[in-house]
């Protein structure tokens, strides 16, 4: 069995406070904005502006890396199969009747882990 090192755990901890500042700023556009531009059109914004937010974050503080274009098209390339994943789950919620304003939670439980993985190996050094 594998411990985990200080940097590692470093890492998880810095990756779940940019990503609750990162989800939080994803779902308060998509709240804000659901009722009015239909829920993919809102979840899609939240997810950019938060990408934008995140990426910085991620770069800098989770990592401690200074960010590239290679970086960066890793960054997003992971973050398109996350934005996928995370379409696919939040209409199908929706599609089971999951209100619409939690089944965004239900999304991010499931794509989060994922996203770790990928956007570490994107951006460790």
């Amino acid at each position: 069995m594998k411990i985990l090192s200080k940097k590692q755990i470093g890492e998880i901890i810095r990756f779940g406070i940019v990503g609750v500042l990162a989800t939080l700023i994803q779902y308060l556009v998509y709240i804000l904005g659901y009722n009015f531009i239909g829920t993919n059109i809102a979840f899609t914004l939240g997810y950019i502006v938060s990408l934008i937010f995140n990426f910085i974050l991620s770069n800098y503080f989770t990592f401690k890396t200074n960010p590239n274009k290679e970086k960066g098209l890793k960054f997003l390339l992971a973050h398109g199969f996350n934005y996928g994943l995370q379409m696919i789950l939040l209409n199908l919620f929706n599609f089971i009747g999951v209100h619409k304003a939690l089944s965004p939670f239900l999304v991010y439980s499931i794509s989060i882990p994922i996203n770790f993985l990928l956007v570490r190996k994107a951006l460790a050094k």
